[in-house]
């Protein structure tokens, strides 16, 4: 009979004890995109907010300190940045002692230099961890339609559709989306948030589309802007922006949003996260 200790569970996973920097793994961000059709010029604009649930450190006399840290990557930086990578990063602190001024500094620092461009950091202290509470995204729901299903993957842009003879300016919701890590093929859960104006795209068809993602291997980031260039292409919206609140995994939540204008998103949590 195999015991945890036979299996992969059962392995020591070797843990800095200084801030290692150098654990930080970037990923460009351009042959994904190449893919999409995607050059320099990007078609739109965005962030990637992370929420880290798990960072701590210690303050110059040796007390532990934790908070919650926002972490912004512009959708314009060259690279985006692999999660198990910054959960080693972010946990190589535990033990390092300096003032939450000090730290907040030096991730910014590091992050910015692993992404290519500078990132946002903000440290939320326990005093504010509820604030704002969690909420569903805003919109229309449409999880709840009728509808047969049989295809979970590749990704099928065909089921865009859109009506040019009738108009809309709405918000569309769906806590369906499923895709799979392209690193260790685990799970990764979200919900989603379309909003447009212009012709009025058939939700059923939608529905269809983002379910098959559900056996998609791809980064967070990728198949948020796979949504949004498939979308824009087939239904051609004059104004869009999609919006991912994935569940946590490894301490970390990734929660992606592009969009045509330059309106930065709020750090809504969605309750299963």
């Amino acid at each position: 009979m195999s015991t945890p200790e036979d299996s992969a569970l059962g392995r020591a996973v070797a843990w800095p004890r200084r801030p290692a920097p150098e654990a930080l793994f970037p990923i460009p961000r351009a042959a994904q995109r190449a893919r999409l059709g995607i050059g320099e010029a990007l078609p739109f604009h965005g962030v990637d907010v992370w929420n880290a649930w798990e960072l701590s450190w210690c303050d110059p006399r040796g007390k532990p300190e934790v908070a919650i840290a926002e972490i912004r990557v512009p959708a314009s930086s060259p690279n985006l940045i692999e999660s198990k990578s910054l959960k080693l990063y972010l946990g190589s602190f535990q033990f390092e002692r300096l003032a939450g001024d000090a730290l907040r500094a030096r991730l910014i620092d590091e992050l910015s230099h692993a992404a290519g461009a500078p990132v946002a950091v903000t440290l939320r202290d326990p005093r504010h961890w509820d604030e704002p509470p969690p909420r569903e995204p805003a919109g229309a729901s449409i999880d709840a339609l009728d509808l047969e299903i049989d295809h979970y993957g590749p990704p099928r842009p065909e089921y865009l559709l859109a009506d040019p003879a009738a108009r809309a300016d709405e918000t569309l919701t769906c806590a369906l989306l499923k895709s799979n890590c392209p690193v260790t093929g685990q799970p990764d859960w979200a919900s989603v948030a379309i909003a447009y104006r212009g012709p009025r795209i058939d939700r059923a068809g939608l529905l269809r589309y983002l379910v098959s993602f559900r056996d998609h291997a791809d980064f967070h980031e990728h198949c948020v802007e796979r949504i949004f260039v498939e979308i824009l292409a087939r239904c051609r919206p004059e104004r869009l922006s999609v919006y991912a609140r994935y569940t946590r995994r490894g301490g970390l939540d990734i929660n992606p949003y592009r969009s045509t204008g330059l309106a930065a998103p709020p750090n809504d949590r969605a309750p299963r996260q």
